[in-house]
């Protein structure tokens, strides 16, 4: 059931309007908070089809590729209304029930004026027939179209607190060796330290390139990152599901509150509440400890204060037995089956071809003291 179809179900009567309204939409932030505002963007044309005219300018626009509710708007139109567009809802994350998806739709609520309705619990990426029609990246290397997870044991230097432990997601996949083929994915510059016995495509791929192969995967690992908003947002590849949300195991800890990340369907592995530094939501500080980089998140007020080693509390009380088994669940409840010996063969083919990666992994400060 789509989205429109959906807001159908619900009983939802789009409101419609004689003149339409053109907005060009701003917002610099990073590439999982600009899936969250192509939630907003869509919901806005369901809820008012016709009333709008929308386009964007933001970070990661190979987000926005196919996106059918934009529009070619000239930055000098005179008919359309440039709109920076926060969502300020963050700062009550702690204390109102609402998912991070809600806080742009509630926005252009206030900045409109409007009663723009949620349509889906995910955000809107699309795909053309051209690119649903080409090999994927693994089957490039492999040979053959074979299931696999996308992981992504790394994290960007702004929010270090949200990265897990090296050796823990190296145990995941040691776990499932010969079972399930795990594909390792990382920005250039971000902190993606090498796993052995995976697909290594870090720093292999462009957003887009991201996109389609998660679309073509059967699920994800990571911390709280821009790859579990993907794994909600794109729909699953023709020949697998017919259905959004594909699985993703998300080690989310306690620097947020579950329910602003958690999506349906997701294993969302939360120590929120079991910590005194967040015993009701999420602490929200930046950095499990200073790098000494200048950056504010430097700053006393943004650093842990229940630091294991390099860990977090809340991030070292998640064990790699507890990835694994929130893994295991999809195998056990009959979602998944584990690979046969011709598609681990070929795993093994990838692992082996992507085995000299050039990426190069930033070195990170050890803590002091």
């Amino acid at each position: 059931m789509g989205c429109s179809d959906w807001a159908r179900f619900m009983g939802w009567k789009p409101i419609s309007c004689n003149f339409m309204e053109k907005y060009i939409i701003k917002n610099t932030l990073s590439p999982g908070d600009i899936v969250m505002l192509t939630a907003a963007i869509r919901d806005l044309h369901l809820t008012y089809p016709g009333r709008y005219v929308t386009d964007v300018r933001t970070s990661c626009i190979e987000l926005w590729e196919n996106n059918p509710w934009l529009s070619d708007l000239a930055d000098d139109d005179p008919e359309a209304t440039l709109i920076e567009l926060s969502y300020p809802l963050i700062n009550q994350s702690n204390q109102l029930p609402y998912h991070t998806l809600h806080g742009f739709r509630l926005e252009l609520n206030n900045r409109l004026g409007l009663n723009i309705r949620p349509t889906c619990f995910h955000g809107d990426l699309h795909l053309s027939d051209q690119e649903k029609s080409w090999y994927s990246q693994i089957y490039e290397l492999v040979g053959m179209n074979i299931p696999y997870w996308v992981i992504d044991a790394g994290g960007k230097f702004d929010v270090t607190i949200k990265w897990w432990s090296r050796e823990r997601y190296q145990q995941v996949v040691d776990h499932f060796q010969g079972k399930i083929a795990f594909v390792q994915v990382g920005g250039a510059g971000h902190y993606h330290p090498a796993l052995n016995g995976v697909i290594d495509l870090r720093g292999r791929t462009d957003m887009r390139q991201l996109v389609r192969l998660v679309w073509h995967s059967i699920g994800g690992v990571c911390a709280i990152t821009a790859l579990m908003h993907i794994a909600a947002a794109v729909e699953w590849r023709d020949g697998i599901a017919m259905r959004h949300g594909r699985p993703c195991v998300v080690i989310g800890g306690a620097r947020e509150p579950s329910h602003w990340e958690a999506y349906p369907g997701h294993q969302f592995l939360s120590t929120n509440g079991c910590v005194p530094c967040a015993p009701a939501g999420g602490c929200w500080k930046d950095r499990t400890y200073a790098l000494g980089d200048g950056w504010p998140q430097d700053e006393p007020q943004n650093i842990c204060v229940n630091p294991r080693g390099n860990l977090p509390l809340c991030m070292d009380m998640i064990r790699a037995e507890d990835v694994i088994q929130k893994i295991e669940n999809y195998y056990k409840g009959g979602v998944y089956r584990y690979l046969d010996q011709q598609e681990y063969s070929a795993f093994c083919r990838g692992v082996e071809a992507t085995k000299m990666n050039e990426y190069v992994n930033p070195v990170v400060p050890e803590p002091v003291g």
